[in-house]
Formats: structure tokens, sequence, C-alpha cells
């Protein structure tokens, strides 16, 4: 019996969770103005709205620079460039593009690769309103020191506050719920070995007094 009662607490935790994950989703979005930032990032996904909001944001001077995380090693520069806004002159001198990453996590990787090459301390980060907060948390994870400011794009099936009346929308809800909280697992034990290495002690040096 006590063993049903803890199973239901935690279905119920789980489920509570899962409505104020959807909540902060839906607040992302419409996404208000953001202050300037060293750089702007864009992770690529389903829809091309993320790379061309990105591309907006840097013609806006909201950043010197826009990378494009987790562009397909099959795509060419040229034939990305045709699909985005904006100047060619100002693609071509500020837009960089990312091949290596193919997950969010890998996204996290290239994105602190490259801030920490170009020397960048603040970046906004522009991906859908449902892997906003995952993205977040990723990125924070393999970056800890950087400012990073959301600015979602909107998936219109999301914006309906019944959206789990419907099962396509239900299923991605429940799903991105589930890959955040795997992402928010990975950066809590990552913290957590993080302090015990700082907290323990120094190797004694061999041969001293």
């Amino acid at each position: 019996m006590k063993f049903l009662t803890f199973i239901a607490i935690v279905a119920l935790i789980w489920l509570v969770g899962l409505f104020a994950f959807a909540d902060r989703v839906r607040g992302f979005t419409p996404a208000a103005e953001p202050a300037r930032a060293d750089a702007i990032v864009a992770l690529t996904g389903p829809s091309a709205e993320r790379v061309n909001a990105a591309i907006r944001l840097l013609e806006q001077d909201k950043g010197a620079r826009v990378l494009i995380s987790g562009v397909n090693r099959e795509v060419r520069r040229q034939e990305l460039r045709a699909l985005t806004p904006g100047s060619n002159k100002l693609f071509n001198c500020c837009v960089d593009l990312g091949f290596e990453a193919e997950d969010t996590i890998g996204n996290a990787q290239e994105i602190a690769a490259w801030a920490d090459a170009k020397g960048y301390d603040s970046l906004i980060v522009v991906t859908s309103d449902y892997h906003m907060p995952r993205a977040l948390t990723e990125i924070r994870a393999a970056a800890p020191g950087l400012e990073l400011t959301p600015y979602a794009v909107e998936t219109p099936s999301l914006d309906d506050s019944g959206w789990w009346r419907a099962a396509v929308t239900a299923r991605r809800m429940t799903l991105e719920y589930m890959k955040y909280l795997a992402a928010l697992g990975r950066a809590l034990i990552g913290n957590v070995r993080g302090e015990a290495a700082a907290a323990a002690p120094d190797a004694p040096v061999e041969g001293a007094a």
C-alpha cells in the first residue's frame, strides 16, 4: 500500500511538473525585444524560422556575429544563404556555420567552444519555444560563465492552453519535458562532481617532506 501511495505521489509531482513546464514554454513567446549581446546563436531544427529570426536580430545589431549550430554537413553555405533573409554582405561577413552538433548536447558544446574562441561573454539564444528550457540548461552546463538571453520562436500548435487535449501536441510537450528532466539531471550530476573535485584536497607531492 505504501509503495502504491509513493508511486501515486511521484506521478502527481511529475504531472504538476509537466504543466508547469508547458506554462514556461508558452511564456517564452511572444519573445521580448532583447538587449544587445556579444553575439547570437541559433540551434537548427525542424523550422527555418530559428535561423531567420537569428539573422533578423543580426540585422538589428543585437549582436556582432551569428553562429548557426547543427547545420547538416551536406548543406553548403551558398545553399543555406539562399534560404535566409538579409544581405549577402552581412551573411558573408558575420555568420558562422557549425557542422559538428547532432543533438542539443552537441549544440551546447559547439556554442561553448565558439563563444570561448571568440571571447564572448553574452549570447542571445534562438530556438523553438518548447526547446528553449533544455537548450538553456545544456548551454549553461557546457559554459557556466556565459550570460544567456532567450529569444524563442513560437510553435503555433503549442500556444493553445488546451495543448494536452490533442495527441500530437501532448506527445511533443511530454517528450520534451522528459528530455528536459534528463538535461537537468545531467547538469545536477555535473555540478555535484565539480563541487566534489573542487573540495578534494590536493594530492600529496611525491617526495615532499
